[in-house]
């Protein structure tokens, strides 16, 4: 019986499945409107279709001005300038060694410089050192802006009391 059943299911379903491919066959009410209206259109042409376009107004060219900030108000760009330091006074432990002078054992009181991608570091003594273990992206982090540009190095050590 279970069959029987089964096979009346399957025919209703043809039927249906039928006229649902019938009525897709037809065109809908939305697409016969549409069908009207592209005739009503076909050949006509909007207004200004395939005329030139007016030529546009002559303007004159705006005056070049050299920059619109005085010059002691200008930052020099980093290709401009040979590096950049900053003091730090406290102790300065990296990778979890207190770093020190190799000449002069000194702990505290560092100018770190960065130039050329190397960062040094200075003791108040004037010994010099390049430090591997910090980089470029360390010193930005730490650093604050820059207060002064100076002319050369020394004018920079003398500013920071060095």
């Amino acid at each position: 019986m279970k069959h029987a059943g089964r096979g009346a299911e399957v025919e209703e379903d043809a039927r249906v499945f039928h006229r649902i491919r019938r009525r897709a066959k037809e065109p809908s009410e939305a697409q016969r409107q549409f069908a009207e209206l592209h005739a009503q259109l076909q050949g006509q042409v909007p207004p200004g279709f395939g005329v030139p376009a007016p030529e546009p107004p002559s303007v004159e060219p705006a005056a070049v001005v050299d920059d619109f900030l005085p010059p002691e108000l200008r930052v020099p760009s980093h290709d401009q300038i040979e590096g950049k330091m900053m003091p730090w006074k406290q102790p300065l432990v990296l990778d979890g060694e207190l770093a020190a002078c190799i000449e002069c054992g000194a702990y505290r009181d560092w100018l770190i410089l960065s130039t050329r991608g190397e960062i040094w570091l200075r003791c108040r003594a004037g010994h010099q050192q390049l430090e591997t273990r910090i980089d470029t992206a360390w010193y930005n982090r730490h650093s604050g802006p820059a207060d002064l540009t100076h002319a050369n190095f020394e004018d920079c050590l003398r500013h920071l009391g060095h």
